[in-house]
Parts: structure tokens; sequence; C-alpha cells
């Protein structure tokens, strides 16, 4: 169990949630650390968890029969992760890894599916989490078939400042150049010629062990 304090940090969707919603989803939760490049989950796994990121990052991702590796989302502090799996009680279809030192906070199935079955406000943000995440995958779609390796990177530090799916993002990113290819599926070079070109054109700034964000829209829009 976590405190009524610790929750309302790492979990956004809890202030909408009535005491005795609160009580149920504190007894549901443990924390756990996992270190850079540690697997939280593999496709196939059968993982009760519901999980959220409360420090750190993670990748949600795949590899394909032939070795390569195709990243679906970045998850940083305040994501949530993985309600899909847990509501058809089905095996995860992707990947889960850390690419730094992080702690995630799991709910047990049990509690999930409480506040799935009694709490108006958690079934409120399950709806707008589902719909953003699907509005995410849909546009990582059409980036990736029409757009080149520097927008695809724009769109992909764009999606983590979405409000809903990243309620805690801020302008100054505490990630690395190597992390970003990570999460765009590009090498780490290809990221930073696409990185340097993005700040030329004043939409970010790099700096030592992140980047900020200067222009947030532009980088949603870029190769429009």
């Amino acid at each position: 169990m976590i405190s009524e304090d610790q929750l309302k940090r790492v979990a956004a969707w809890s202030r909408e949630l009535t005491e005795r919603e609160i009580e149920v989803a504190r007894a549901g939760i443990i924390e756990k650390s996992y270190v850079n490049g540690e697997t939280v989950f593999m496709r196939g796994d059968k993982f009760d968890y519901w999980a959220g990121v409360v420090s750190g990052l993670a990748r949600m991702g795949g590899v394909s029969r032939d070795g390569k590796e195709t990243s679906l989302a970045g998850l940083t502090a305040g994501a949530w992760f993985g309600e899909g799996s847990v509501l058809k009680n089905e095996p995860r279809r992707y990947d889960v890894v850390a690419l730094r030192d992080s702690r995630l906070a799991l709910m047990e199935r049990s509690a999930f599916l409480w506040l799935f079955e009694n709490s108006v406000g958690f079934n409120r943000f399950l709806v707008r989490q589902l719909n953003e995440r699907l509005g995410q995958f849909i546009g990582m779609l059409e980036v990736n078939r029409t757009l080149d390796a520097t927008a695809r990177l724009a769109r992909s530090i764009a999606s983590l400042f979405n409000p809903i799916l990243y309620p805690d993002s801020k302008t100054h990113l505490e990630i690395t150049q190597e992390e970003i290819g990570a999460l765009s599926g590009m090498s780490r070079q290809n990221a930073n010629r696409a990185l340097n070109r993005l700040e030329k054109e004043g939409l970010l700034r790099l700096e030592y062990g992140g980047v900020t964000i200067l222009d947030v829209e532009r980088l949603r829009g870029y190769g429009d």
C-alpha cells in the first residue's frame, strides 16, 4: 500500500476519486524499481498489473521476427499504461523496457477492476486515456509512412507533451539524445542530426543531459 499523498503525486487520475475509491487504489498499488535496460515485461507475458511511471523513462515497443526493433511510445513520469491488457485479461502484446533507472507503480488487476466497476471518475479517465492513446498510435502510423526522419523525431518528442497521457510533462526533458533516438526508432547518429536541425529552426534547445522545448506546437505539426 502507498500513502494517499504519494498516490496523488504519481497518479493524476486519483484526483477524481472518492475517499473510498482512493483507499481501494492505495491498497492495490506497490512500487518497484527497474535498472537501465531491464525489461518490465515482454510480449506474451502474463503481467497482471496496470502500471504507472513514478520516475525515469521506459519504452513501449517490440521486436520483429527479423530482429528489427519498433518503438510504439515513450513512457515518462506520470504515464500509465497497459489498461487494455488488464481489461481483456490477455498476455501483453508489446515489450516495455526501462531506458534508465526507473520506478513504477503497479496496481493489482483486482483493484483496477473494482475501480472500473464502481468509480465514475476512474471510468472518465479511462475513456480519455484510451481515446488519446488510440489517436497517438494512429498519428504515429501516418508519420512513419509519410514523413522523413526529422519529422518523425519531432512528432515523437511532441507526443511526450500530451496532457492526458503525460500530465507531468515540463518544457525541459531530462533525456539524452540516445534515449530520444530509442524512442523514435532511429540510431543515435540519425537522432543527433535531426535534433541539430530542429535546434537550428528554433523548436528546441539541446542542453547537457536534456532538451528544452521551445515550440511544442511546431513540433506537433512538423513536416506538414
